[in-house]
């Protein structure tokens, strides 16, 4: 490729950065990106599953505990709780059942890396499915999409 050739897709500054962010499709949300809590007393799987569901194009909140969510704002105004079961304190059906009690009615996904028989017994007569730790493939973005209408 000849020199000029390149110049002539660079901005007039020459800083190429610039010229790629432009070129990049944004992930910020917008207004009509559903809203999706996570709960997890892990750091690291809260910023992470943050990350990636912002990048799908979700609104995300987090928060360290059960009652942490319990304790916030306009709980109406989420499309998806996704919460793990195994958490000092409540645990996330029991965070759900409080969620119930109070008349939301919001979808929940409950997040555990090995279910037992019983939790997955109350989960389903909860009607909350449960996706498993680790994720995946597309499996926790695909029951989100789903509890949200997108799917």
């Amino acid at each position: 490729m000849r020199r000029g050739a390149m110049r002539s897709i660079l901005p007039r500054n020459g800083r190429a950065g610039a010229a790629a962010k432009a070129m990049t499709p944004q992930s910020a949300p917008t207004r009509e990106s559903p809203i999706v809590a996570v709960v997890d007393d892990d750091p690291a799987v809260c910023n992470s599953l943050k990350f990636s569901l912002e990048l799908e194009g979700f609104t995300v909140r987090i928060y360290g505990s059960g009652a942490a969510l319990l304790r916030a704002g306009d709980l109406a105004g989420y499309h998806c709780f996704v919460i793990d079961q195994k958490m000092p304190g409540l645990s996330g059906l029991e965070t759900i059942a409080t969620l119930r009690s109070r008349s939301l009615s919001t979808p929940a996904i409950l997040i555990i890396s090995e279910p037992t028989a019983a939790v997955s017994a109350r989960a389903a007569a909860a009607k909350v499915p449960i996706v498993e730790k680790p994720f995946l493939g597309n499996a926790l973005v695909d029951q989100i999409r789903e509890a949200c209408g997108q799917g």
